[in-house]
């Protein structure tokens, strides 16, 4: 595997790492008088139109060819329309942090289904760094049992935000398709639109009503910058390092999350929290060590 990680694929990472890190708190705010789907539905709508007139405005062409539409909607349907549902709703039910932890073992299955499904194979430095990972993940969890125990679907749809975006991402490795990450990005956000929307109808809030100065500014926020600007600079991520390497580059993001849920909410933050923060940047370290 080549080793050589472009300088703007770690600025990128840390545009990355800020803006999604300090979303997750934001979560139970942005639902305060919203459901889930209707949140979310929203924000992708919004995020995915302003990620096209971006696009537009920078002169790019907003078609995808034809012979690719599949793997766009194969991937919208297993990384966005997964990941937005099930990560709220863990969001939720859990402590952020924890939640975040969850979501963020997409590099464990990107790894795991890669081996399996693919013949992929990982160099043994970032084998070490996914071991670590594993710690990180294992330290939280063991600090989150109770809340687990308390809410276990938001234990699961956790795991199965991050089960989605491994999915997610293998299908783009496996079938890249060939337009700007903006214009790629902004149709996959309208396409998750559609699915979240017909949810948001039958499962939302009932007769229509405007929210309160707050939630719309939590929404705007969470829509223009996490979802437009994060997934923007993760397709980006995704189009220049490999599945699994891109994957095990996100693992810094449960760290900055850990930290905003404990200022935002009073969540946890004590040793285990700190180290499995360390093993968090161990394995960060190992990934972009150059050989």
């Amino acid at each position: 595997m080549n080793t050589t990680i472009p300088p703007r694929a770690v600025v990128l990472l840390l545009v990355l790492t800020l803006v999604w890190g300090t979303n997750w708190p934001l979560f139970p705010l942005a639902t305060r008088e919203v459901s889930v789907w209707t949140f979310r539905a929203v924000a992708v709508a919004v995020a995915g139109a302003a990620l096209l007139a971006v696009a537009a405005a920078r002169g790019q062409s907003l078609r995808i060819p034809a012979a690719h539409w599949g793997t766009v909607v194969a991937a919208t349907l297993t990384y966005l329309v997964v990941w937005n549902v099930a990560s709220t709703y863990a969001a939720i039910w859990i402590p952020s942090g924890q939640a975040a932890i969850l979501g963020f073992t997409m590099p464990l299955w990107a790894a795991l289904l890669g081996w399996a499904v693919f013949g992929q194979r990982l160099p043994a430095r970032l084998l070490w760094a996914l071991a670590l990972g594993a710690v990180a993940v294992g330290l939280l969890m063991w600090r989150g049992l109770n809340a687990y125990a308390q809410a276990p679907a938001g234990f699961a749809l956790g795991l199965l935000a991050g089960v989605g975006w491994a999915v997610g991402t293998l299908i783009l490795k496996r079938r890249p398709v060939p337009v700007p990450a903006l214009v790629l990005t902004g149709w996959q956000l309208l396409l998750a639109a559609l699915p979240i929307g017909i949810g948001a109808l039958l499962l939302g809030d009932g007769p229509w009503f405007w929210p309160s100065a707050g939630s719309v500014a939590v929404i705007a926020w969470i829509a223009l910058v996490p979802m437009a600007i994060g997934n923007a600079a993760w397709f980006s991520i995704v189009g220049m390092l490999p599945a699994q390497l891109a994957g095990l580059s996100s693992i810094g993001v449960p760290m900055v999350a850990m930290v905003a849920g404990a200022v935002v909410h009073g969540e946890p933050l004590g040793p285990l929290q700190w180290a499995a923060m360390a093993c968090s940047a161990a394995a960060l370290w190992l990934c972009f060590r150059q050989r």
